[in-house]
């Protein structure tokens, strides 16, 4: 940044000529007790506007309170994790901020919304990614922060920008806005869709086209869930009697407690996971790297809104013998097993086409037989009737869930007639592909707004946002008289320090 690409009457500064002696935060813990004053932390401003009934108070308050009293107009900066992050205060409470936070009181004649507008800016954060150092943590000082560089135009101008800054930013939040609520509606819409599917009401069920069929008094024939039950449950039987070694007598599989579960429509029956899989197993435990030679595993994060998702992958050594017990074969269903309690339990079945993948220790896979749809049981696990299921076997460990392949296998499905599981399948793929659609153009639209925005900053700290006025007392003479004021008060502190030492020098004469 340079005086010669600003416009006529804006200077070059830096955040130091321009703001009060920079302060470092208050050392202490935040404890939730309500009592006393108010630790502002970095995580209080890493998500939009300050909460402040959310801030936490100070554990241990500082001896000298009012160092450290927020004040509204206040800046605060973050030095350490999400360095550069700051906030404007504003309706300030009893509070003071935390150590990983550095103070700026901006001087008199510099417009407080635009230095925090600035601190907002692609220049500054330019800056920021050039200044921040460190090897475990990436940090900066308030040295650093001092020196960042500032476009400052006349105080005149400083708040025609702000004005014309907030006129914008209000226009693209109120679309930000809509954008959002768009997002959240085609959320509600999938899982209206999942939750519909396993209730019989997305398609028309096999009875009902049996009804609907003519003439009336042949009506149409199709096989109900039971007699589709009856036939995995004796395959499965059949395999296991084909085995060579095998010990013991064959275990039927549970069949569910339909006492509590509801009706369900004509042709239908309940069966669970147990009785409809072939196997149920866990992943590898072994550790997988960034070895790209080796064969894929999936693991948590693998599994996106139903799907697989193969980003972000790591790698089991070729040779392992892991390999081979866990390679994924098209339509198995892979269940992640251990999560954050809204995640645990997400599911998706690998396909035919997908790449060759093993599966982690975290995940569970259900294979089922052949002639059988595992995207109907992903559905179903996915839904807000799977999800009410897990919740309730879930067992709760510190900062984690899980859901064991015992309960896994005990979960209840909705079993309807195969022709219509294969309707229900083709319908619920096809409304999630326009419904991922949607949201691939809302996730565009927001990104172009996140342009648009810093777009809008980009103009206003060249000069390029609101209009110049030649009237306007420039820059330069407000820098003058900042350093005149702290000269001023830097010589009258010198006096007050040499009239101490003399009056001291004469008391001890």
């Amino acid at each position: 940044m340079t005086q010669q690409n600003l416009p006529p009457g804006w200077a070059v500064s830096t955040l130091g000529e321009i703001c009060d002696k920079p302060e470092y935060g208050w050392t202490t813990k935040a404890v939730t007790d309500e009592g006393g004053l108010k630790l502002l932390r970095t995580t209080d401003i890493s998500k939009g506007p300050i909460d402040w009934p959310t801030v936490p108070f100070c554990e241990q308050g500082p001896p000298s309170p009012e160092r450290f009293l927020l004040s509204d107009g206040d800046i605060v900066i973050s030095r350490a994790g999400s360095i550069g992050l700051s906030a404007l205060i504003d309706n300030c409470p009893a509070a003071v901020f935390a150590s990983y936070l550095i103070r700026f009181r901006a001087e008199s004649g510099v417009d407080r919304k635009y230095l925090h507008y600035f601190l907002s800016s692609p220049s500054y954060w330019e800056q920021i990614a050039q200044e921040s150092a460190g090897i475990a943590l990436q940090n900066v000082n308030a040295k650093k922060l001092s020196g960042i560089t500032i476009p400052l135009p006349p105080l005149a101008e400083q708040r025609r920008i702000v004005a014309e800054i907030e006129t914008q930013f209000t226009r693209l939040d109120a679309s930000v806005a809509a954008l959002r609520r768009a997002q959240a509606n085609l959320k509600r819409y999938r899982a209206s869709i999942l939750k519909d599917a396993c209730e019989g009401r997305l398609v028309l069920t096999e009875a009902e086209l049996a009804l609907l069929s003519l003439p009336k008094d042949e009506g149409r024939e199709y096989e109900p869930a039971g007699v589709l039950l009856e036939r995995i449950l004796a395959e499965r039987r059949a395999r296991w009697e084909s085995q060579e070694k095998r010990r013991g007598k064959y275990k039927e599989p549970s069949a569910p407690d339909v006492s509590a579960l509801p009706q369900l429509p004509e042709g239908w029956v309940w069966a669970t996971v147990e009785q409809l899989s072939a196997r149920i197993q866990y992943g590898t435990s072994n550790k997988a790297d960034t070895d790209t030679s080796g064969v894929p595993v999936l693991r948590m994060g693998n599994i996106q809104e139903g799907a697989l998702d193969f980003t972000n992958l790591k790698f089991l050594p070729s040779q392992s013998e892991e390999v081979e017990r866990t390679l994924l074969n098209p339509g198995d269903l892979v269940f992640n097993r251990t999560n954050s309690p809204e995640l645990v339990g997400k599911s998706a079945v690998y396909k035919e086409g997908h790449p060759s993948a093993c599966f982690a220790s975290y995940l569970i896979r259900v294979a089922f037989p052949e002639n059988f749809l595992p995207d109907y049981v992903c559905f179903f696990i996915n839904s807000q009737h799977g999800r009410e299921y897990i919740a309730q076997v879930r067992s709760q460990q510190v900062g984690q869930a899980n859901v064991n392949g015992t309960k896994l296998a005990a979960m209840p499905i909705p079993l309807p007639p195969l022709a219509e599981q294969r309707r229900i399948v083709a319908e619920v793929e096809r409304r999630l592909s326009v419904i991922q659609q949607a949201e691939a153009t809302v996730e565009a639209s927001l990104a172009r707004a996140e342009r648009l925005r810093q777009s809008i900053l980009k103009q206003a700290f060249s000069g390029r946002l609101a209009p110049q006025d030649p009237n306007d007392e420039p820059a330069s003479a407000l820098l003058e008289r900042i350093r005149a004021e702290r000269e001023a008060e830097a010589d009258a502190a010198r006096a007050a320090r040499g009239k101490a030492r003399h009056g001291k020098g004469m008391a001890t004469r």
